[in-house]
């Protein structure tokens, strides 16, 4: 009898949480549909319009929980940004393989041309990866930067932008749970803000965004990879107001 007690909790225990997970997506795809998705329909004459800006991350900036489509794209689409998204999921700061920030950046931009702004995602992969963290160097020389450490890569990023193109640079940081790891490379970006007098979006630190997407568990996939919806009314209204101030 007492068995029989107890399997009928665990199938009740297993039916619920399959219920629980099946809402989840069910409200996650909701989240993707085409009501939240840019439209022309939505487009805004302000102070971004034809403003050239790299946004150079990994999977929150390609929008992997959104169908491919992010904060960038509405910029792109409801506010006439000339947007260069370079990013690429599951990729690091650090120049570990040549799918990394900066092979990619050494590739994909064109040295030549003129931008108005440079975006970089303070990537969440390189402390999963087990990347060096590395140190902040005295130098301002690009070459001088160990770019096979996140901290050197962030420097040899901002060196470069500001050799090179010559305009102003943002780090945004990401959504996280709480991982010690990425909370201390973010407090080494704002020492290195101090070095390199960069301007960051802090993401990670805005309790507005936080308090939303509590009240609206379908705006994020998981801890840290929004959906259109969270991209719609969470990312893009905090780059608007952020990057209208840096360009004004």
């Amino acid at each position: 009898m007492k068995y029989g007690l107890i399997k009928t909790a665990l199938f009740t225990a297993a039916g619920a949480a399959l219920v629980k997970l099946s809402k989840k997506s069910i409200d996650i795809r909701r989240a993707n549909s085409d009501i939240y998705q840019p439209s022309k329909d939505f487009f805004v004459d302000d102070n971004l319009n034809g403003k050239k800006i790299v946004f150079l991350g990994s999977s929150v900036t390609a929008g992997i929980a959104a169908k491919g489509i992010s904060f960038v794209d509405f910029l792109r689409v409801e506010h006439g940004v000339h947007a260069i998204k370079e990013a690429v999921s599951g990729t690091t700061l650090a120049d570990v393989n040549d799918k990394s920030y900066i092979s990619r950046m050494k590739k994909n931009l064109n040295f030549d041309s003129h931008y108005d702004l440079f975006a970089c995602q303070l990537s969440t992969n390189d402390q999963r990866d087990g990347v060096e963290m590395g140190r902040i160097s005295k130098s301002y020389d690009a070459e001088d930067f160990d770019t096979q450490t996140t901290i050197g890569a962030i420097e040899y990023i901002a060196a470069t932008v500001q050799d090179t193109w010559d305009c102003p640079l943002v780090f945004y940081t990401c959504l996280r749970k709480p991982e010690p790891e990425y909370e201390f490379l973010r407090e080494k970006l704002f020492e290195l803000q101090r070095k390199w007098h960069f301007a960051i979006i802090d993401i990670w630190n805005n309790k507005a965004l936080k308090k939303m997407n509590e009240e609206n568990p379908s705006f994020m996939l998981d801890d840290t990879h929004p959906t259109c919806a969270g991209y719609r009314y969470g990312w893009t209204p905090i780059f608007v107001k952020e990057l209208d101030q840096m360009l004004e």
